[in-house]
């Protein structure tokens, strides 16, 4: 039975999903440049007292500045180009290449019944996440 890429993809979907994974490009040098530049200028402003107040006010500056950019993992598997997705199914296929079923329903329900196979697919996804895209990976619980 040849296995159908979107199958694949609607499992990983589902999987991230449950779990509540998100993902963000990682932003933290913008961050760390915007604190570190508020405090240098709250230090030339204020002397000490200003480097105090600067870095408080540039840390959540940055803070701010880098937040709320965290995307859910289906979504970003979704809008992922035609060649990425080959590499995910490349990699979720070789995990579940002994399993049969006829859909994605089924594919979904032998997979969740299985911890050891979602963990398996839970790793290969952070690991492309991480390595591949370069985004944090976060789990909402």
């Amino acid at each position: 039975m040849p296995v159908a890429l979107e199958d694949i993809m609607r499992l990983l979907c589902s999987i991230s999903e449950e779990r509540k994974m998100k993902a963000a490009v990682r932003h933290s040098g913008r961050g760390a440049l915007v604190t570190g530049a508020v405090a240098f200028v709250g230090g030339l402003v204020g002397g000490p007292p200003g480097l105090a107040v600067g870095g408080t006010v540039g840390g959540l500056l940055g803070a701010w500045m880098t937040s709320g950019q965290f995307k859910p993992v289906p979504q970003i598997i979704m809008e992922l180009p035609p060649a990425e997705q080959q590499k995910l199914f490349n990699e979720a296929t070789a995990i579940v290449r002994h399993l049969e079923w006829t859909d994605a329903v089924q594919l979904t329900m032998l997979v969740m019944g299985s911890e050891a196979l979602q963990q398996q697919l839970l790793a290969m996804l952070t690991n492309y996440v991480t390595k591949e895209l370069r985004a944090e990976v976060q789990y909402d619980d």
